[in-house]
């Protein structure tokens, strides 16, 4: 091949001659790199998204587990799953929930996105009804509807829910409370509905621990829903409701319509020895009763756990009938049990103990070994993770949470033993992550791993048959060669990005038409985002550094983060845009806001048909005020539409190109390329989650700033690199590289296609190379030295052969290229207009070509008439 002018200007021993061949090291050590990195990456599928333990249906809800499962009751306005495992440093294995009942459509939707959240945990659902109205006005119409949102939820996320109806019916603070008749009848109501329903779901039946009882003002006396009968609370006869009377028998609904028996026990600041503090009003004929002091920061006495199990703690006398739930209900019925707790803590007062002496001073109690070798039973523990007005505490907002404070979570993650707590995840996980991973598949034809392998091969000799046909062009037609080579502008990148930018967009219209076919099984073996990365930092490298050389580096650095922070405005507003659109009825914004598995991810064919929801929060920015963790989920770019998840990437990448410029005008290009590497290998090692945005699931920072990363140090050194690979001995070992890489590939293929067992060559080998060398989402080598083929074979093919097509295809790809960021951000707005379309046969490939056809006519239209240039970063 000839160099023509660079060579002239660049031959012999001169100084540019050296530089060109300093160079040429660096473009030796981009295209070794990827090869030797397959030595270090060890081969094997690509990892997949965190298994469940188990599938719901195969759960067991009927028997305690061996130990008992641990999570916790959040604040739902202010808290969310995710957080809260994040903060627990572990999956809990049940969320807690309360919802009123019967379900308005706002509850249905609160229940919903409480389902959701736990789904992405695999979490079981603690579900607890609050009832808001009398109990006698509940009907079996309310519970069908509550138990057919259920199966709803199990079918969508295989939920398994406890449901807990009306907890605390035995205290005097609900306006449930203490109407024993009424409230069986409507437990029963819901325990029928749950049992006849195909959701999966147990009841619970929770009454609060009885010292105290019945009550009264000192722990929040409420106006009853409905009369509370002192004949049927009277339950020693004496004529009046007193410390006595059996303060959970009167509640119970019966064995058959009760699944689990649970217990309000928590440490309430109170002292061993009795303290008597506020007494309860004279109400439900009874005498008036001492009352012990609670609220004080002070440290649980040990055994105190097991005595309130035991009903031994608390009250001002021995007597009293059925205080030891534990022997009657836990023990007794044989049924499991599942404890609500928590340890007051009152962080405005300054006397008492500390923080985290009290609360872990109660867990330790509360999972102690001798606990479960006592009452096996125990099969759930929740921790209270509210903050909350007490009544008990003179309204004093207690903190009963665990994990608010990162030292006491981490001290109780440390004692969550295996033995005593059992973590999540306890049912199918639908995480975020594992739909984020899952949008991948629209990459991926779903066909055999040899077919897909075949068109790589396919695709690798016909590249290498055009890089080879472009030497001979280039001098049988040395008239062709691309004439600006001095220009700033490099007009042959512009169209290059132009195409890729045009497969990405065909791609993601997911209708059946040849360009589809061509995008998806030829173009997508070879490559695909990865270029459209690597190009993105190339011209980066060009054109930043003659920004500095001209302004700078300060101005140019603000120039960066300026385009950096249009970046992610822009990100936001497609993201809140998308969501908005949500609301229009004609609009299938679903076809962008979910995904649905095909069954060709790392779950397999198993998840097909699983929908995925992308805008897990999103429901929750309506709230007023909006709840912190959603606003967070939309500022991180956690939620949006799949075919837009790669612009957080962009979003990041930007803002590493002022540093990484710094160290290559001082020619620390080799500081540049070890970093990048190091990371690429180490991700592929340990997998490390740098952000928690969505586009790290799709598009990992640390795997795919190797594409953007190299591609500044090649755009940066273009000239040289170009000068070193286009002279004789450039080109002869070029050639030489690429003829042994794709004649090793037709080699492998025509072995395997042909049943030919190959000499040196491990039997399975061929069949093997797609799944450890050519995953897309974690680039692997493989994918890497396909990457470096299609950039040489290009830039070879463009600059030879440029005249002819410029002249073709230049009027076309030229301006997508030169606004191809542009028309990535607008295509999502087509492809959610194409996937609303009513009348459209997506498997017909006549109509999806005219709809292919359009959509990029419409959107070169708009680049070549700029329109909203100025609002839309290019």
């Amino acid at each position: 091949m000839r160099s023509g002018g660079m060579r002239a200007r660049g031959g012999g021993r001169t100084r540019g001659g050296m530089r060109g061949w300093a160079a040429a090291v660096v473009a030796l050590a981009i295209a070794v790199v990827p090869a030797t990195a397959a030595l270090a990456v060890p081969a094997g599928p690509a990892p997949a998204a965190t298994a469940p333990a188990a599938r719901a249906d195969d759960l067991d809800l009927t028997t305690a587990p061996d130990a008992p499962w641990f999570g916790g009751i959040l604040d739902w306005t202010a808290d969310d799953a995710r957080s809260y495992a994040d903060r627990l440093g572990a999956t809990p294995a049940v969320l807690g929930q309360s919802v009123r009942y019967p379900l308005s459509s706002d509850d249905v939707t609160y229940l919903d996105q409480f389902a959701q959240q736990a789904a992405q945990q695999g979490s079981l659902l603690f579900l607890t009804l609050e009832p808001s109205v009398p109990l006698g006005e509940l009907t079996a119409a309310d519970a069908t509807a509550l138990t057919d949102r259920l199966e709803v939820l199990r079918e969508r996320y295989d939920s398994r829910a406890l449901v807990r109806f009306a907890p605390e019916m035995n205290g005097s603070w609900t306006p449930w409370g203490q109407q024993p008749s009424a409230y069986v009848q409507a437990f029963r109501q819901v325990a029928d509905a749950v049992h006849a329903s195909d959701a999966g779901a147990v009841t619970v039946w929770s009454p609060a621990y009885a010292a105290g009882y019945p009550f009264g003002a000192a722990d929040g006396l409420t106006d009853a829903s409905g009369t509370r009968p002192i004949a049927e609370l009277d339950t020693d006869g004496n004529g009046r409701v007193d410390a006595d009377d059996d303060a959970y028998r009167p509640y119970y609904p019966g064995d058959e319509a009760v699944d689990w028996v649970g217990l309000s026990a928590s440490h309430f600041g109170a002292e061993e020895d009795f303290v008597e503090g506020p007494s309860t009003e004279d109400y439900l004929g009874s005498e008036v009763v001492p009352q012990q002091e609670f609220g004080e920061n002070v440290v649980p006495e040990e055994g105190k756990y097991l005595r309130e199990l035991a009903g031994d703690y608390g009250y001002p006398d021995d007597s009293g009938a059925g205080r030891d739930f534990a022997a009657e209900w836990i023990d007794g019925t044989g049924k499991p049990a599942v404890i609500e707790t928590g340890a007051l803590y009152d962080p405005a007062r300054d006397d008492g103990a500390g923080e985290a002496e009290i609360k872990s001073a109660w867990w330790e109690q509360v999972l102690a070994a001798d606990v479960r070798a006592a009452h096996p039973g125990i099969g759930m523990v929740v921790w209270r993770e509210l903050e909350r007005e007490e009544a008990e505490a003179d309204g004093a907002l207690i903190d009963w949470r665990a994990t608010g404070d990162p030292a006491i979570a981490s001290a109780l993650r440390a004692d969550l033993d295996p033995a005593t707590a059992t973590l999540g995840p306890v049912t199918e996980v639908f995480d975020q992550e594992r739909a984020n991973v899952a949008t991948a598949q629209y990459r991926d034809p779903g066909s055999p791993q040899d077919e897909q392998m075949g068109w790589i091969v396919l695709c690798a000799v016909v590249l290498l048959v055009l890089f080879l046909a472009s030497g001979i062009l280039g001098r049988l037609k040395p008239g062709w060669r691309y004439p600006d080579e001095d220009s700033p502008r490099d007009r042959r990148l512009d169209l290059f990005r132009g195409w890729t930018i045009v497969a990405v967009v065909i791609t993601h219209i997911e209708i059946a038409s040849p360009y589809s076919f061509v995008t998806i099984n030829a173009i997508g073996a070879i490559t695909g985002a990865e270029m459209f990365v690597l190009l993105s930092g190339l011209v980066l490298g060009m054109v930043y550094p003659m920004a500095v050389k001209r302004f700078g580096e300060m101005k140019a650095l603000v120039s960066i983060l300026r385009r950096a922070f249009k970046q992610y405005v822009v990100a936001i507003a497609v993201v809140v845009i998308v969501f908005a659109l949500t609301f229009v009825p004609f609009l299938a914004t679903d076809v962008i806001t979910t995904f649905t598995d095909r069954g060709t991810g790392a779950d397999g064919e198993v998840a097909s048909g699983q929908v995925y929801d992308l805008y897990p929060n999103g429901d929750r920015l309506l709230d007023y005020p909006p709840p912190w963790y959603a606003i967070r989920d939309l500022l991180l770019l956690r939620m949006g539409p799949w075919v837009f998840n790669i612009m957080g990437l962009f979003v990041v990448l930007t803002l590493l190109v002022p540093a990484v410029v710094w160290l290559l005008r001082r020619r620390m290009w080799w500081v540049v390329l070890i970093v990048s590497w190091t990371a690429y290998v180490l991700n592929a090692l340990y997998d490390i989650r740098v952000l928690p945005s969505m586009f790290e699931d799709v598009f990992p920072l640390l795997t795919w700033q190797v594409a953007f990363l190299n591609g500044m140090v090649i755009g940066y050194y273009r000239r040289p690199i170009t000068r070193a690979l286009t002279g004789r001995l450039g080109r002869v070992l070029v050639t030489i590289g690429l003829v042994a890489y794709v004649g090793s590939l037709a080699v492998l293929w025509a072995g395997h296609t042909y049943g030919v067992q190959l000499p040196g060559v491990p039997e399975g080998l061929y069949s093997s190379l797609y799944g450890s060398l050519y995953q897309r989402t974690f680039l692997q080598p493989g994918r890497l030295l396909d990457l470096a083929l299609m950039l040489v074979v290009a830039y070879t093919f463009l600059t030879r052969v440029w005249k002819p097509v410029d002249r073709a295809f230049g009027w076309f790809y030229t301006p997508l290229g030169s606004a191809s960021l542009y028309v990535f951000i607008v295509h999502v707005f087509f492809v959610l207009l194409v996937g609303s379309l009513p009348f459209l046969d997506r498997a017909n490939p006549w109509q999806g070509a005219v709809v292919h056809t359009l959509v990029l006519a419409a959107i070169w239209f708009m680049v070549t008439r700029k329109v909203l240039f100025k609002v839309i970063p290019t």
